[in-house]
């Protein structure tokens, strides 16, 4: 057990924050990066060589898995003869939110935050085997990320042993040792079950279950549909993977009972907030992927991507990243992510950092190249500001495929259709050509 104020290699511990059945789970200070992190540890009366396997088959996946809703990994060593995985800290678990009353729209958007983190892993063949509130963490922002991947299991032609899970959230063949993506799904439909009724599914998971009538008076009959299949106890019967349960996800995910009241004329102010929503949403369909726009402005809620310096939608500065990233380490300076192979932040100036592996790790986001002659690897991703190999400032004016607007002020990409101000350097857009 570790103490309040203790040193522990680099990291000063600040206080537990959770207890579970294999670990113990501590706020930290990072001594030399200057930023706090949850240092997750293994009982040391368990620690034997199943559980480190465990542990260290957490740690892998974590790596693997570079996605904005799924916890990133910073670090995992042995620290005093310890084991140690190192995460950027969250504000509190889903489970701490479902305590207090959870607003539908909200309810919605953390079920499709879990589900394409889900599917991401489904794509991958990774089945999680434990999706539960307490490993669905939040950040600023609203942000979710699934965390906890220590019993996830790699899908082969047959899985064989103990199913894993938490009581409540397992579904019926995981608990008898058979998990397999259906068992995911069952899980993820016991998460939205509870967070849009209020109300914990029961074995043997008969309709109707406990909760229904508020559910129904809450969302649509197609989202009670898609729960329906999702929570089938045969699962043959229920979507085969995340993927799919997402997409019918985003074909159905409206909340709101249509009805009587929803027929009433709403005032200007509403008309218009809808109208922005459905800019934000058809902006987010055509060029969501490709700016990598996974995060909601502190201010407004529209979507910026970690890479802008100020909220395209508002104006609202984003200097210093407010959002969890989906890389593997951060900056301290900016908060914005960083590989493990930079030896340079690319998104704003300072001092370089200590590279701690020798490895080059690929990326699809590469590509560009450094016009330095003396850079030795090059590769560039959009909206990069310096190169993180050589620091060499980058004097390419980056484009948005499928835009023909820049910037008058920076000559970077716009869309002028939808923004009111550049990201990339703040000035309003009244004046892009």
């Amino acid at each position: 057990m570790l103490r309040a104020r203790q040193r522990f290699g680099k990291y000063l511990i600040e206080r537990r924050i959770a207890e579970g059945g294999f670990a113990t789970v501590y706020q930290a200070a990072d001594t030399i990066e200057g930023v706090r992190v949850a240092l997750k540890i293994p009982h040391a009366h368990l620690v034997n060589e199943a559980s480190m396997a465990c542990f260290r088959q957490e740690a892998r996946l974590a790596a693997k898995l570079d996605h904005p809703n799924i916890l990133p990994l910073k670090y995992a060593d042995f620290i005093d003869g310890k084991f140690v995985i190192v995460t950027p800290l969250s504000e509190s678990s889903l489970e701490d939110r479902l305590q207090k009353r959870l607003a539908v729209q909200t309810a919605i958007d953390y079920s499709e935050q879990m589900l394409r983190a889900a599917a991401y892993a489904h794509e991958r063949k990774i089945i999680h085997c434990d999706i539960k509130p307490d490993n669905l963490l939040l950040f600023p922002n609203n942000q979710l990320l699934l965390t906890d991947f220590g019993i996830a299991r790699v899908a082969h032609r047959t899985l064989q042993g103990s199913g894993g899970g938490t009581l409540g959230y397992v579904a019926p063949e995981q608990a008898m040792g058979r998990p397999s993506f259906r068992s995911d799904v069952f899980s993820l439909g016991i998460v939205m079950y509870r967070m849009l009724a209020g109300s914990l599914p029961e074995w043997p998971y008969t309709w109707p279950m406990a909760g229904y009538d508020r559910l129904r008076g809450r969302v649509n009959e197609s989202v009670v549909g898609l729960l329906r299949k999702s929570l089938e106890f045969n699962a043959s019967e229920r979507f085969e993977n995340a993927e799919q349960m997402l997409a019918s996800f985003c074909r159905i995910k409206q909340p709101l009972r249509v009805d009587a009241k929803a027929k009433i004329k709403k005032p200007a102010s509403a008309r218009g907030q809808s109208w922005q929503q459905l800019r934000r949403k058809e902006f987010q369909s055509n060029f969501g992927a490709s700016l990598g726009t996974t995060c909601s402005c502190r201010k407004c809620q529209g979507p910026v991507a970690e890479t802008m310096l100020a909220c395209p939608w508002c104006g609202d500065d984003r200097e210093k990243n407010p959002c969890a990233t989906s890389y593997p380490v951060y900056c301290p300076r900016c908060r914005r992510g960083l590989k493990c192979d930079w030896p340079y932040c690319p998104w704003c100036y300072g001092g370089g950092f200590e590279v701690e592996t020798t490895r080059h790790y690929p990326d699809r986001r590469y590509t560009a190249r450094c016009s330095n002659t003396k850079c030795t690897r090059k590769k560039l991703m959009p909206f990069m500001r310096y190169c993180p190999w050589c620091h060499v400032s980058i004097k390419r004016k980056w484009k948005i495929e499928g835009s023909p607007h820049s910037c008058r002020q920076c000559g970077w990409g716009v869309l002028p259709q939808y923004w009111s101000y550049c990201p990339w350097c703040t000035t309003r857009l009244g004046d892009s050509r």
